[in-house]
């Protein structure tokens, strides 16, 4: 299962969407990117993303066995839209229901791993994991308002799946470990979104519109790894109470000296 929490944190980019009904429009590369990163930028309070839940399946292959692990649960997530210029803080909590149960929790702050069947907790630091290992997935998941920035981004091909969104590929700028190709599945109505016809109606906190639908993540060793979300609920207030890890009696802290050990 570590295989699979190293994963969900690369790949925790992220969902489904609500929003208007799809009419055609004429869309360019620059007009999904835009769509993609808008929600995540500062300074954005009529497009922004505040907050989202939403059930998860995920599928993990690993090439050199021919072997897939699939997991489901349901994830939430917060960002931090008072940190001025700065790129949102993410929180976050994964909790695994299959194939075993799991808990990936994060307040922005500290990163917990809770495995009840080993009854123990990982315990990292976030900002020394920031440190230390840039192209990691923390970095990525506070980055989705730069990703133009650390990745150079162009159509997949095909560059639309059979529902008419939009699919992206992604390679990091520079040499990562951890990523050698990202494509992100864009939800169409993001995209129109931003159309200056349609942007007056959608404008608001409650009709914010999640622009990920799916990703799919390819490390340089050919394993790869696709999550999909459904149900998803936009921007409803989320405690930060959500993103504190409530250690269970008698489970053991293990505290690595270095990053956190998916």
């Amino acid at each position: 299962m570590r295989k699979l929490s190293f994963f969900v944190l690369l790949c925790l980019l992220w969902p489904l969407s609500v929003g208007a009904a799809p009419r055609q429009v004429e869309v360019g590369l620059a007009d999904v990117i835009q769509a993609l990163e808008s929600p995540f930028q500062p300074g954005r309070p009529d497009a922004g993303i505040v907050d989202f839940e939403a059930e998860f399946f995920q599928e993990s292959r690993i090439l050199a066995l021919d072997r897939a692990q699939r997991g489901r649960g349901q994830v939430w997530f917060k960002f931090d839209r008072t940190l001025g210029d700065r790129v949102p803080q993410a929180k976050f909590r994964w909790e695994y229901r299959q194939p075993t149960e799991q808990e990936i929790v994060s307040d922005g702050r500290t990163l917990w791993v809770y495995l009840p069947e080993n009854n123990q907790v990982i315990e990292s630091d976030i900002e020394f994991a920031l440190r230390e290992q840039p192209d990691n997935p923390v970095t990525f998941l506070t980055g989705l308002g730069n990703l133009s920035r650390d990745f150079s981004i162009r159509w997949a091909a095909p560059n639309r799946d059979p529902a008419g969104n939009y699919i992206l590929e992604l390679q990091p700028r520079r040499t990562s470990q951890l990523i050698a190709r990202l494509l992100i599945v864009v939800d169409q109505n993001a995209v129109l979104a931003f159309d200056s016809d349609l942007r007056p109606a959608l404008r608001g906190a409650q009709n914010a519109v999640f622009p990920i639908l799916s990703t799919t993540v390819t490390d340089p060793n050919g394993n790869s790894t696709i999550i999909e979300f459904s149900s998803m609920r936009v921007n409803r207030g989320l405690p930060d109470s959500l993103f504190q890890f409530i250690r269970p009696a008698d489970v053991e802290v293990v505290r690595p000296s270095g990053l956190p050990g998916f």
